[in-house]
């Protein structure tokens, strides 16, 4: 059954208003407010860095650039999710925002290799650390700018189902803690130890790819049209209470970007008319977007209620066009 749209005084549209454009406006403030939150940290990070030496203060800032420069690519899968499907692209293009979150998972990883790489360069050719307490400052810096975006980019990201936008808040989130780290660096320092500073710096870098591994498994699931079980059993649950429903044989849901599509087949009395089972798949397709949040369409197939086994929809063995004998 196509999409349809309707109304509803109790606060909600569907169809006419496409909730995507509203959820992806979110996406691309809460992406614009990130990059200047980090990229302000990351400067003022880099001024303490060019008097003081810190390569474990270099590591975190390197990072926090990379966070603020992720938001490029996020915000340009934000926009092109925007855009209105075409015969080329039936879909939209709302899966660019997977691609985005590629290239951010991609960044992260550049990000440890430089830090990683400046950390073991420092530990073999030592330099004084100066300016300590500038260092600290600096960290508390991180941590305090780090936290809010990803408090920030987190709370949104849930808002819009935005897997990229979500991994990025984490991301921002342990970032907040190895800025932290920078901190215990500069004490080891102070106290007499000078390869303190190079050994957070690769504590730093093992953390981020902890971080690296996440985002990636994340973000892949997504690629891979991953959906999580819980979604399927509210789609399931939503279908068999709508009225007319006999029962549901299957249920399937892709994300696209932060919207989910599904595809359900729903069983139906056989006496009914091709017009009542086609309302009937009305209602369906109503209480899916009523109840399962992000859901941006369905597609629900009705057949009567006697052929509820699936071995019911396959033909017998046969061949065709010189292929072996098989079934569908």
């Amino acid at each position: 059954m196509a999409e349809h749209g309707h109304s509803h005084v109790h606060g909600h549209t569907h169809g006419p208003v496409d909730p995507s454009i509203i959820s992806t406006g979110r996406g691309l403030w809460a992406v614009k407010l990130s990059f200047w939150g980090l990229m302000a940290t990351a400067l003022i990070q880099t001024v303490v860095i060019l008097f003081s030496g810190s390569v474990a203060l270099l590591a975190d800032t390197i990072h926090n650039f990379a966070d603020a420069a992720s938001a490029i690519p996020l915000g340009f899968a934000f926009l092109l999710a925007r855009r209105k499907p075409t015969r080329d692209f039936p879909y939209g293009l709302g899966r660019s925002e997977d691609l985005a979150g590629l290239i951010i998972v991609l960044l992260i990883l550049l990000s440890a290799s430089v830090a990683g790489y400046e950390s073991v360069r420092r530990l073999f050719h030592p330099q004084p650390v100066t300016h300590l307490w500038a260092v600290i400052a600096a960290s508390l810096v991180g941590f305090i700018g780090n936290e809010a975006v990803a408090v920030f980019r987190i709370r949104v990201g849930k808002e819009i189902e935005s897997a990229a936008l979500v991994a990025d808040g984490y991301h921002s989130g342990a970032d907040g803690f190895t800025s932290l780290a920078v901190l215990l660096g500069a004490i080891g320092v102070k106290l007499g130890f000078p390869l303190a500073d190079p050994v957070i710096g690769l504590l730093i870098t093992i953390a981020i790819l902890g971080i690296v591994f996440q985002s990636a498994k994340t973000v892949f699931a997504r690629m891979l049209d991953g959906v999580e079980p819980e979604v399927l059993d509210e789609i399931d649950h939503a279908a068999r209470h709508a009225a007319g429903v006999r029962g549901v044989t299957e249920a399937r849901a892709r994300w696209i970007g932060h919207r989910l599509q599904a595809e359900i087949n729903v069983a139906v009395d056989p006496k009914m008319s091709v017009s009542e089972g086609h309302a009937v798949a009305k209602e369906v397709h109503h209480q899916l977007l009523h109840h399962v949040k992000s859901l941006s369409g369905a597609l629900v197939h009705v057949h009567p209620l006697g052929e509820l086994d699936d071995d019911r929809h396959r033909f017998a063995p046969h061949s065709h066009d010189g292929l072996p004998v098989h079934t569908h």
